[in-house]
């Protein structure tokens, strides 16, 4: 078991260093994180997805977000999921996000 307990804020906390390299704001604020779940053995679920199902940048997101939580303390192995019910649309963009992309 990890000594220190990973929280979600910390995982919604390193995901926010994650950006789409089209978009210059990070995947949270964008709304591209449905979901984090962290399990009491510091394993890290994370269900996401991406701005238009066919971004050629995926992998490549998804890859910065896993690195991003891994190097969290506490947290052992990473699990980042994609998909893409529900869809996702602007609204989903922070109200940060938005004054940011000029919306």
């Amino acid at each position: 078991m990890a000594e220190t307990p990973v929280t979600t804020e910390a995982i919604y906390e390193a995901l926010k260093t994650v950006y789409d390299p089209e978009i210059p704001v990070n995947v949270v604020d964008l709304g591209l994180v449905y979901d984090v779940q962290v399990k009491e053995s510091g394993d890290v679920y994370v269900q996401m997805t991406l701005t238009f199902p066919g971004c050629g940048m995926g992998p490549y997101i998804g890859q910065q977000a896993e690195w991003a939580v891994q190097e969290l303390d506490g947290v052992e192995e990473v699990q980042i999921e994609m998909v893409f019910d529900p869809p996702w649309s602007p609204e989903l963009i922070s109200e940060e996000a938005r004054s940011q992309l000029g919306i």
